[in-house]
């Protein structure tokens, strides 16, 4: 038998995409709908799926989900259906989901997401449909105990799951990750989903084949594997990008393609497992839901969602950056979180200059960071922030990070106009001319070495004569100090 050479590949990856949505009750039942609590205890008859129980829809769920769609560029589908999944498992009490198939609430939509090197990749989205979720099988007992039997834990079960499909236009694990924080980071802004990896908010399943052309210019393509609940963004890059690599040196070993599966991960020996053999739709035996009515989706309701969901973050950020001159970097921490990005937005709204208040935002971000609290949770109005600005703009205080920090802190302990706040911590310039070019009229009598360096070219030496003025007279506005030195200099 010939050798098998890979002479080149490519690597296609599509994702699956499972976000639990952060509403008070659950999907088809007004049992509580939260992480933690003690098993089996956010639990009700629908839940357990106990005869005679009927589903009833959670509206905001089916909020949500339209909110993410439009946020992904997809077409919202104005009446769809529910369907039943069915498949025996052990923590799906009814022995069936209930899921969406041949009607997704949302559907064809296109992300462009921007890559590490700057480039602009269109991700096409094939659906985003709601279900809900399964319980959770716990294989040791609550307080580490070891048994020698796995427990299910149903708290977990009937939670609103949004399930995000894309096309397979992902070709290495950076890509897929890339991805994967992106749409944290929207459903977060949303306020839809907490999205916090370790509680399980969201959950990722690559689904991974290879395009092989052998040495003859043949192009082999392997089966498609689907990775089961990767749920951090290192292992779900490090995973797509092993189980690539194993396609190809399966291939190039035994010149199988494999058979369409789900593989788990080793995080142990950093490696993927094959599970079991992949299940085809047919054997779901989908069919529609009787006990739940069709979706209707009118043109008001989904008009308010759209005004709800205002500006998203690739645009605001890519506003900061084009429109309002800010450094790409600050215009990303400004725009990624809704909260800071909106007072931000209250303090230009307040007549702060935008460099000048993204400067201001940054130091009240530290300072929120020392405290332990988010920005709009420091208690100072964004009115306060563009009044400090101001006093920058009118040389009342130095243009200082440190200096707006000490302000802020004060303002922090009591509210009060920026400008009585800073005059009682001393911050105040004085742009008094008189007063100024009596303090350099004193220096310059001295005759200090620096001002011969600086007559005679050094102009290094400037910098130190507004030290020494600056210092023999407390609170100079150190830019009439410059001007007058270099004006008496010549």
């Amino acid at each position: 038998m010939s050798e098998r050479i890979c002479k080149s590949f490519k690597i296609l990856v599509g994702m699956e995409i499972h976000v639990q949505l952060a509403t008070k009750s659950k999907m088809f039942t007004g049992a509580a709908n939260g992480f933690g609590g003690e098993p089996n205890t956010q639990v009700d008859p629908v839940v357990l799926g106990l005869p005679g129980t009927l589903p009833v829809m959670n509206k905001k769920a089916v909020e949500y989900s339209i909110k993410v769609g439009l946020a992904l560029g997809c077409q919202i589908a104005r009446q769809c259906k529910w369907d039943r999944k069915s498949y025996y498992y052990p923590d799906l009490p009814k022995n069936y989901q209930i899921s969406q198939y041949d009607l997704p609430l949302c559907s064809t939509g296109m992300y462009d997401l921007i890559l590490k090197d700057g480039r602009v990749k269109s991700i096409r989205i094939r659906r985003a449909h709601l279900e809900e979720d399964a319980g959770k099988l716990m294989h040791e007992a609550p307080g580490g105990y070891a048994i020698d039997w796995s427990i299910v834990d149903l708290n977990r079960a009937g939670t609103p799951l949004l399930e995000i499909v894309t096309e397979p236009d992902f070709e290495s694990g950076e890509e897929v990750a890339a991805f994967g924080q992106e749409l944290q980071k929207i459903v977060q802004y949303l306020g839809v989903s907490e999205a916090q990896m370790q509680m399980g908010h969201m959950r990722f399943e690559p689904n991974i084949n290879v395009h092989i052309t052998d040495q003859n210019g043949i192009v082999h393509k392997t089966a498609i594997t689907e990775i089961k609940n990767l749920n951090s963004f290192s292992v779900l890059q490090r995973a797509t990008d092993y189980e690539a690599q194993r396609q190809i040196r399966q291939w190039q070993d035994t010149g199988s393609l494999g058979k369409k599966s789900t593989y788990g991960w080793d995080e142990v020996h950093g490696r993927t497992f094959h599970q079991r053999d992949k299940e085809e739709a047919n054997e779901y035996r989908y069919f529609p839901d009787p006990d739940l009515v069709p979706v209707h989706v009118d043109d008001l309701w989904l008009s308010n969602l759209k005004l709800e969901i205002g500006e998203l973050p690739t645009a605001r950020r890519k506003r900061y950056v084009e429109v309002l001159g800010l450094k790409e970097k600050d215009a990303a921490i400004l725009a990624t979180d809704r909260e800071t990005g909106d007072f931000f937005e209250a303090v230009l709204a307040g007549g702060a200059p935008a460099p000048r208040a993204s400067t201001l935002m940054e130091a009240l971000r530290e300072l929120a960071n020392d405290t332990g609290q988010s920005v709009s949770k420091l208690g100072v109005s964004p009115q306060r922030i563009a009044e400090i600005a101001k006093l920058v703009t009118d040389n009342k205080i130095a243009a200082s990070k440190e200096i707006a920090k000490k302000i802020v802190s004060a303002l922090v302990e009591k509210d009060a106009p920026a400008e009585e706040t800073a005059k009682q911590l001393g911050l105040l310039q004085s742009s008094d001319t008189g007063e100024v070019d009596a303090a350099i009229d004193a220096l310059l009598a001295t005759n200090p070495p620096a001002m011969a360096d600086y007559q005679g070219g050094k102009q290094a030496a400037l910098g130190s004569l507004v030290g020494m003025v600056m210092k023999s007279v407390r609170g100079l506005n150190p830019k009439l100090v410059q001007e007058g030195l270099k004006k008496r200099l010549g």
